[in-house]
């Protein structure tokens, strides 16, 4: 009897194990455990938190892999245990974290990498009344971040202007995960309670409620995926077994699908890949990793493959798609954090040709901002600016520096403060000073920033010397 196999360009993809000399290794990775992954990664750093005073987390830089050694730079401006981050994903160099000193700081990466520890933020937010737990900037609006509390608040900030935008207080049991949907108009929250929640982010109300979306007492996490205006949730059945749904936001009154996946306790953690539609599942305390495809119509999506390890993982994050090696046909890569090191986890389809292969890779984020913060404010949704992966077209760089923090972001450190007593800096400045409708001269000097940054980037890639 012959059986139908299903056809998918990514069958066969396989992961290359991580190479000794790829590996960042002996370090001493803090103790502190939350909801959060503790690892974030972007094309060109992943900051992992550490032992020591002042809330030390290190950034480490791709590049330079090794050893970790103990007198290291850091970034430990902190007064008590850092417990997430998340990287500026318009500006590579730019990285908040928040604490149990319930404080939010975003931090300055100098170019080519920390050369001492840095104990000054440029921004410092104050808002929340109790441990900051979790942080996750816009998909699409520039410098808009959103933090999660153990006061179970989830407040808006503009860190540009370092001021609090809004404040959602729907929960009253703590908030396991957030995240944003693929404009960022809403986001969706998983909760001790087990409901999870879809919310306005601008108007900071609740808009739908599933209630009891994973009956076991676990922690739930969540993924929007993509384009394809589904949201996935990752959760325990009532005997422990571990699931994700499927969810339709316009119609919850029942998921679309349920995959059960096995009997394990760690909590699993999703990572949607919106370009190749696959969805790969790592549970904090063991070593495999399950990878989906999916499709836009029932059954929703395939069983690929499983990626086997006896080591353990702590936490684990994605590198954003245009930092990855599309000649090599790696179509994602992994940051697996144990209790000692990072590993780097290549995901790769075989080809023979090496040509570049368009079909792999469609075009990706770019790290470019589609809105400002006051223009996503204001009420437009945009989806994200997207690049062409081909190492020979003509592409966007994605901004390391400047603009979304004023013409000096190394400068002293800002704290939160009513907008209309702070004095406007940067971009804001020069806006002001015009007289132009704010939204045309905004256009105009990004535009011209764009440009500044893909001449250096020429510039450099001849060789030559920037001034």
């Amino acid at each position: 009897m012959s059986h139908f196999v299903r056809a998918s360009k990514y069958r066969h993809v396989y992961v290359e194990p991580p190479k000794i000399e790829g590996t960042f290794s002996n370090i001493p990775t803090s103790s502190t455990s939350g909801e959060q992954n503790y690892i974030k990664g972007n094309t060109k750093y992943a900051a992992v938190a550490v032992q020591g005073g002042g809330g030390p987390f290190v950034i480490l830089d791709y590049t330079k892999p090794g050893r970790f050694e103990r007198n290291v730079p850091l970034i430990a401006g902190h007064t008590s245990a850092v417990l997430d981050f998340d990287f500026n994903p318009f500006f590579e160099n730019l990285v908040a974290s928040c604490s149990e000193d319930c404080t939010i700081k975003v931090w300055g990466i100098p170019e080519g990498g920390l050369t001492e520890t840095i104990t000054e933020p440029l921004v410092d937010l104050s808002g929340h009344q109790r441990k900051v737990t979790l942080l996750r900037f816009h998909p699409t609006a520039s410098n808009v971040l959103a933090s999660a509390s153990a006061d179970t608040l989830i407040k808006l900030w503009d860190i540009e202007k370092s001021v609090e935008i809004n404040t959602l207080a729907a929960h009253d049991q703590l908030i396991q995960d957030i995240v944003w949907d693929y404009t960022g108009a809403n986001y969706a929250t998983t909760c001790k309670d087990k409901s999870v929640r879809i919310c306005d982010a601008r108007a900071a109300k609740v808009s739908t409620v599933i209630p009891n979306a994973h009956e076991g007492a676990r922690s739930a996490k969540l993924t929007y995926l993509g384009a394809k205006d589904k949201l996935l949730s990752v959760g325990f059945t009532r005997q422990s077994q571990r699931q994700f749904k499927i969810w339709d936001p316009r119609n919850t009154a029942a998921e679309i699908k349920r995959i059960d996946i096995d009997q394990a306790a760690g909590v699993i953690m999703p990572f949607y890949d919106d370009d190749t539609q696959l969805l790969y599942l790592a549970g904090k305390g063991d070593g495999n990793i399950r990878y989906y495809e999916f499709v836009d119509e029932n059954p929703w999506c395939f069983a690929i493959s499983e990626y086997r390890s006896t080591t353990a993982a702590k936490g684990m994050a994605m590198v954003p798609k245009r930092g990855l090696d599309v000649m090599r046909c790696e179509t994602a890569r992994l940051l697996k954090l144990t209790t000692s090191s990072v590993e780097p986890l290549s995901f790769v389809v075989p080809r023979k040709s090496d040509a570049f292969q368009d079909d792999l890779f469609p075009p990706a984020f770019s790290g470019t901002p589609s809105l400002t913060a006051d223009q996503w404010l204001a009420g437009a949704n945009k989806p994200p600016v997207t690049m062409d992966l081909n190492p020979a077209a003509k592409r966007p760089v994605s901004q390391s520096l400047g603009g979304g923090l004023g013409a000096t972001p190394f400068g002293a450190a800002k704290t939160a403060t009513p907008a209309s007593s702070r004095p406007a800096s940067g971009i804001a400045a020069a806006v002001a000073a015009s007289g132009k409708p704010t939204t045309e001269l905004e256009t105009e000097l990004n535009a011209a920033l764009a440009r500044i940054l893909l001449l250096e980037q020429v510039i450099k890639d001849n060789g030559l010397r920037v001034p």
